[in-house]
């Protein structure tokens, strides 16, 4: 198992949950935290350690980005007009990793990245090799044309572990998909139960 590999699962297990959803997850087998004595020391969490879960579950599921840029995105949906719960999730969904991502186009979140960062996607016809880079509604995303045979881009796009969620259209055909516009909280796909509430309360404090 690659040290990334071990990463991602370590995080799964130390939540607690697949958070996405993959059937080679350890926490199907072992929902403990890890570490010798992890299943001896297993404590009601306070009020601080459920803020705290609740952040690092979203966090990680989208990449486990940085706190950084995690906390700049939470200071950008409270400026949005409305609900700041909607405003957070909307705003890491439009990440183009997420999108990407979403698309089937790769498998995970972290493939997506690699495969943005080694310049395989474009955005209205132009190069962008920014993971964090911020997608409006409209915006056409595409794999360029010498990448669309890559086999990790085939396996993905046969997958059925996911499905491509409404407010992203998709044709496979030409590798190329839309983002229509940003879904609702209770549009995002989730695979486990996200607490975004919690992560305000955690950032408000």
């Amino acid at each position: 198992m690659t040290k990334r590999l071990r990463s991602k699962y370590k995080l799964n297990r130390r939540l607690g949950e697949n958070i996405w959803g993959r059937p080679k997850s350890p926490v199907n087998k072992r929902d403990y935290p890890p570490g010798q004595h992890a299943q001896g020391r297993r404590r009601k969490p306070s009020d601080y350690g459920i803020q705290l879960a609740a952040k690092q579950k979203l966090r990680g599921y989208y990449g486990n980005i940085t706190e950084k840029q995690f906390r700049r995105t939470y200071n950008e949906a409270v400026k949005v007009k409305g609900d700041t719960t909607e405003g957070l999730s909307g705003l890491l969904e439009r990440r183009l990793d997420a999108v990407v991502y979403r698309m089937k186009f790769v498998p995970t979140v972290f493939s997506s990245r690699q495969f943005i960062n080694h310049g395989h996607v474009t955005v209205n016809g132009k190069k962008v090799n920014i993971a964090s880079y911020r997608v409006n509604e409209g915006d056409v995303i595409e794999i360029k044309e010498k990448s669309r045979e890559i086999i990790m881009v085939l396996e993905a796009m046969d997958s059925s572990e996911r499905d491509v969620p409404e407010y992203i259209d998709v044709d496979f055909g030409k590798r190329r998909g839309t983002f229509v516009r940003t879904p609702k909280f209770s549009e995002v796909p989730y695979p486990v139960p996200m607490e975004p509430n919690l992560v305000i309360e955690y950032y408000s404090r």
